[in-house]
């Protein structure tokens, strides 16, 4: 239950930055997916997490491969079983050059899970801190309801704001770059939603300089725009990669691929937020259902047996991603070996729907973004022209994700596309924010855009979160994965292979929890 810094440094060494080369450097990266905001507990999306941790660190960090190691804390132990202890870095300034203290800490824990109007947001990583209690100006203890000891995995998802920049601060007021002061490695120069983010090294970053001293954050939404720029010399790095491009990108002697299993599953997500008719359901005549079907087990599990995953993993993602039942990979905390990936079955869905009373099937409209997973719109046809061909005909509407976001926050769609990324590496990061009851005022099911509910399935997550011994805590969370997946509370589709692709004179290193950051890059040589 006690880490240290002399113990933890093992696991971070691979990510301290080279020697500053003689010559100042800039590092250009283009991304596939939007950044939303530079509020770092605006939206809890992929995109957002990269550039955030560029300008702001969190108490406790996670490496390429979702291991702990120490950040703005430097150890961390649990002194009571409802009472955790943080020991803060001694001597880190915020960027404009003034002490990070414990105030801070306290304030960003106050602030996460308060942010108006945010579409997905952080307040299900500290819904267990009942009290912030500072000892002295680097010395916090956070008294949880309930023992929790997946406190210091959820901190790893904060990242700590400066109190005196973000007091009465709005998500503007970051996006001006008013708030946005952090401790990280770099600060912001500007910030353009929709385009791109220019950041400048922090010369005084407690954790050493790193070897760039500028970074260009390039927002370019279309795949093949991406790798002709890379092609090109106009950007070092992409994420990513587009699947179709891989044979090309490997053949070119400029070019190296990078690439690690991911932790992101793709999944499809019925609304679950209405009992009445759903907005783009209809009968086969055009006529708004009076039920929502997706209420139905049968008719979940009908629209989950006509997918063929394997299709899917090999044609729509040529390869780039595995077929899955539940959205953890094999060996991660809580994968569930006794849950399998679902056998194509048309002619039963076909049984099932009839069961469900649709012989006829119904009409549906399905909603994806186009420019923020790989493949995502293409994934979306093809699983629409699956459902078609059991009497569910399927039309897709593809948006940008900086619209899909906000409106399927707002449960504007009956079925969506999604994906969701367990970058903490274990089970319960999925039940409590997207499986979870959604709940503001318990802090849970923050990012559960479909309204799904199992009072039983938060019982046990609830149970399974609160449960010290590894061993049993994982049981309780692979029987949590098979309820989830048996009530198919989501229908898991993939789980990609995260890739990117980069200038040889630049080493980079991927991520399981696929956050493109500057801090991975370096000089080859």
């Amino acid at each position: 239950m006690r880490v240290t810094c002399c113990r933890a440094l093992l696991a971070s060494f691979a990510l301290l930055p080279l020697a500053m080369p003689a010559a100042a450097q800039t590092l250009t990266i283009g991304i596939g997916g939007a950044v939303t905001s530079l509020d770092p507990h605006f939206h809890n999306a992929a995109p957002n997490n990269s550039l955030s941790m560029h300008l702001f660190d969190r108490l406790v960090e996670r490496d390429t491969h979702a291991r702990l190691y120490p950040g703005l804390a430097t150890e961390w132990r649990a002194i009571e079983p409802t009472v955790w202890e943080f020991k803060l870095r001694p001597g880190v300034k915020w960027h404009d050059g003034r002490d990070f203290t414990a105030e801070d800490v306290a304030f960003t824990i106050e602030r996460t899970p308060n942010v108006p109007n945010a579409p997905s947001g952080f307040g299900g990583f500290v819904r267990s801190i009942q009290r912030v209690e500072i000892v002295d100006p680097l010395t916090i203890r956070l008294h949880t309801v309930a023992p929790h000891p997946l406190l210091p995995t959820e901190l790893g998802s904060v990242a700590i704001i400066a109190r005196h920049a973000a007091m009465d601060a709005t998500t503007e007021d970051f996006n001006a770059g008013r708030a946005a002061i952090g401790t990280g490695p770099y600060r912001v120069i500007s910030y353009t939603s929709g385009d791109r983010t220019e950041l400048a090294r922090n010369d005084a970053f407690w954790g050493g300089r790193q070897p760039w001293e500028r970074v260009s954050y390039r927002f370019l939404a279309n795949d093949g725009a991406r790798s002709a720029a890379l092609l090109a010399g106009d950007v070092d790095v992409i994420d990513q990669v587009p699947s179709g491009d891989l044979p090309r990108l490997q053949r070119e002697s400029r070019i190296s691929l990078a690439r690690i299993q991911g932790l992101r599953v793709i999944y499809l997500s019925p609304d679950r937020s209405r009992t009445g008719s759903e907005p783009g359901v209809t009968d086969n005549a055009g006529q708004p259902l009076a039920s929502n079907p997706f209420i139905d087990l049968r008719v979940r599990r009908a629209l989950s047996i006509a997918i063929n995953r394997d299709a899917l993993a090999e044609r729509a993602m040529e390869g780039t991603a595995a077929a899955t039942g539940q959205w953890l990979p094999e060996g991660t905390f809580g994968h569930n070996p006794a849950v399998p990936t679902p056998a194509f079955d048309p002619d039963g869905a076909r049984r099932l729907l009839a069961e469900a009373g649709f012989p006829q099937g119904f009409r549906l409209v399905l909603t994806t973004p186009n420019d923020r997973y790989p493949n995502d719109a293409k994934t979306a046809q093809a699983v629409a022209q699956m459902w078609t061909r059991i009497g569910v005909r399927t039309e897709v509407q593809a948006l940008p994700w900086s619209s899909f976001a906000g409106r399927s926050a707002r449960q504007e769609f009956a079925m969506r596309l999604a994906g969701w990324g367990s970058s903490t590496g274990e089970a319960s990061y999925t039940l409590v924010n997207i499986l979870g009851t959604y709940d503001r005022e318990r802090r849970i099911g923050a990012s559960n855009a479909a309204r799904y509910s199992n009072p039983e399935l938060d019982a046990l997550t609830a149970r399974a979160v609160a449960t010290l011994d590894d061993g049993q805590r994982e049981a309780l969370l692979r029987d949590a994965v098979k309820m989830a997946t048996d009530d198919l509370g989501m229908i898991p589709l993939f789980q990609l292979v995260n890739i990117w692709a980069h200038r040889r004179t630049i080493a980079f290193e991927p991520r399981m929890d696929e956050r493109t950051t500057a801090m991975s890059a370096r000089p080859a040589n």
